[in-house]
């Protein structure tokens, strides 16, 4: 990132913030880091889920993937369209609601997130077992790797 360049500030977003976000958020954190880039993350889900931790599997396969979880459920609130450089939709239901919600002055660039790889959607892993978070997190591994060679004009280092 060159001086002139905006700090990237990415917030994952789901719908309720209880399973794909906050792992998307914890995911992609810790990618950048052991990266080597800076970068400020976030997650937010589309409900009323305030304050309450991750869903437990969510926080059992990153922890058993080594990476770090905390987060207290969020939902989006209008300052986040300026706030964030980049807001990742989960899903086509979370991109619709989060675009036709924008303000006038939005500033993020906001896309699914599956479209900085292969345009598909993380599947809400909630109604599942072990497999379906195992997948999401795979998901969000390589999507956060895609996004992030994106915004920083690198490959994969």
């Amino acid at each position: 990132m060159t001086s002139s360049q905006k700090p990237i500030r990415a917030l994952v977003v789901c719908y309720g913030n209880y399973c794909r976000s906050p792992m998307g958020e914890a995911v992609l954190r810790h990618i950048a880091s052991e990266r080597g880039i800076d970068i400020a993350v976030d997650s937010c889900g589309l409900n009323g889920n305030y304050g309450i931790d991750p869903d437990a599997r969510t926080v059992m396969v990153c922890k058993k993937n080594n990476v770090p979880i905390s987060h207290q459920a969020r939902r989006l609130k209008i300052s986040d369209y300026t706030n964030f450089t980049h807001i990742l939709a989960s899903d086509e239901s979370n991109l619709r609601f989060i675009n036709k919600k924008k303000p006038a002055n939005t500033t993020a660039e906001i896309r699914l997130w599956g479209s900085y790889l292969d345009g598909e959607i993380i599947p809400d892993p909630y109604g599942g077992g072990k497999e379906e978070f195992n997948q999401v997190f795979q998901q969000c591994v390589a999507y956060s790797n895609a996004f992030l060679d994106e915004v920083t004009g690198n490959g994969t280092v």
